[in-house]
């Protein structure tokens, strides 16, 4: 099975599953939830069948001189409304506004509130424990596979392999975002750094056993002991993936509701990218590297034409 030699073409494929979704969230922004930016979500549904436009909640507001309200509906037959933070007195001054302008009193399905501080420092610490795991993994496997030449460079492979799937992951929020109303929440990041951990683990078995096979197939090309060496674990990270979480994470998906559905969705794509890159997007940038491939590009296309 000559994995490597298609390489180009999984580049192509991964190219094609992160590029539209990655252009959706350069477009429109990061779709961050309150747990980032600050803010307040009412959600209230009103006894009538007939519920108030969002205009004239927008209105009442603005009357009390809360800013950047936005509306939405909901299948359950309520209303969300986002706004900057809401104070306690604040909060009630808008249901006492609501009451009197639409003549029945508005029933708090739900309120969350978070400050603009903690929202930063949610923010600010997410991205740190992003690079912390970085740096951890690009040192961690320097430092086990220092017996053999280059070691750091499998560091850096499974770094830009931890890259494509953290790439995947927006791409598919972006694209969530765009068409289900998806927001970037706690949970999407619970999510993604449990995604980063599990394509780590992956890389590392892939890249130990090229380690173990490079003491004992010295006289094979590094293509051709990369290649059996993806051979080799093909089965294990295959088996392991679907056989303890994904098919899990389908059943969450498919029956776990509203609630769990983006995390569940956004895990089962997530661990799904981790166990694909480690086999066709890790392994074959290290064989690029090792190999300085990218120096015959440009030869062998002048030698096509010459021909």
């Amino acid at each position: 099975m000559n994995i490597l030699g298609k390489r180009y073409i999984f580049f192509v494929v991964s190219l094609l599953v992160i590029v539209p979704g990655l252009l959706v969230l350069a477009i429109g922004g990061l779709p961050l939830a309150l747990d980032f930016t600050g803010g307040s979500l009412l959600e209230i549904s009103f006894p009538s069948a007939q519920q108030p436009q969002p205009a004239g909640i927008i209105a009442i507001y603005n009357e009390i001189g809360v800013k950047d309200t936005q509306v939405q509906t909901t299948d359950a037959n309520s209303l969300v409304i986002r706004s900057t933070f809401l104070d306690d007195p604040t909060r009630e001054a808008v249901l006492a506004a609501l009451q009197e302008e639409f003549g029945a009193k508005p029933t708090v399905v739900r309120f969350d509130s978070v400050g603009p501080t903690i929202g930063a420092q949610v923010t600010s610490r997410a991205a740190l424990a992003v690079t912390v795991a970085a740096l951890v993994v690009v040192l961690y496997i320097t430092i086990t596979f220092r017996g053999i030449a280059h070691a750091f460079r499998y560091g850096i492979c499974a770094i830009l392999a931890m890259i494509h799937d953290v790439a995947v992951v927006f791409s598919v929020a972006g694209l969530g975002a765009l068409f289900l109303g998806w927001e970037i929440d706690s949970l999407f990041l619970t999510a993604l750094l449990t995604v980063i951990g599990f394509s780590v683990q992956d890389k590392i078995v892939v890249f130990d056993r090229i380690r173990e096979n490079s003491n004992i197939l010295r006289r094979l090309d590094f293509e051709t002991l990369v290649n059996h060496s993806v051979v080799q674990t093909l089965q294990r990270s295959i088996n392991t993936q679907l056989m303890t979480v994904e098919f899990l994470l389908l059943a969450l998906a498919l029956f776990g509701g509203v609630t769990l559905q983006e995390f569940s969705v956004i895990m089962l794509v997530g661990l799904f990218s981790g166990t694909y890159s480690s086999i066709f997007i890790a392994a074959p940038v290290l064989v690029v590297w090792e190999t300085q491939e990218w120096k015959n590009w440009f030869g062998r296309r002048k030698a096509e034409s010459a021909a």
